[in-house]
């Protein structure tokens, strides 16, 4: 909730994935997408697989992963994957709002 409150101050429609399967269908679905807060721990397809998938048909959205196991793998793993960035849970508003601001502003 606090990720989808603090979003929205940067205006636009908020799409929710259920899994991540449904994550690579809604990024296919719309291609206008500009940001997507991916998580890592997804049902049916996790998170580095749902991004490597994305990327496939889009290079150009920016992903931070988001988890709440803060592994010190996690970060490279992410990256590795496709992601852009990392943000660990709980994630901090501030810490959202700084990352954000690297981004779109």
């Amino acid at each position: 909730k606090l990720i989808e409150i603090s979003l929205r101050s940067y205006g636009g429609k908020i799409l929710k994935a259920k899994n991540g399967v449904d994550a690579v269908r809604i990024s296919k679905d719309h291609p206008e997408l500009d940001l997507i807060m991916m998580d890592i721990r997804l049902p049916e397809m996790n998170g580095y697989e749902a991004t490597r998938r994305i990327r496939e048909f889009n290079k150009e959205v920016i992903i931070i992963a988001q988890t709440a196991y803060g592994l010190a793998n996690e970060r490279d793993n992410a990256l590795a994957a496709g992601c852009d960035d990392y943000i660990s849970k709980p994630i901090k508003r501030e810490d959202l709002l700084k990352m954000m601001n690297t981004y779109f502003l």
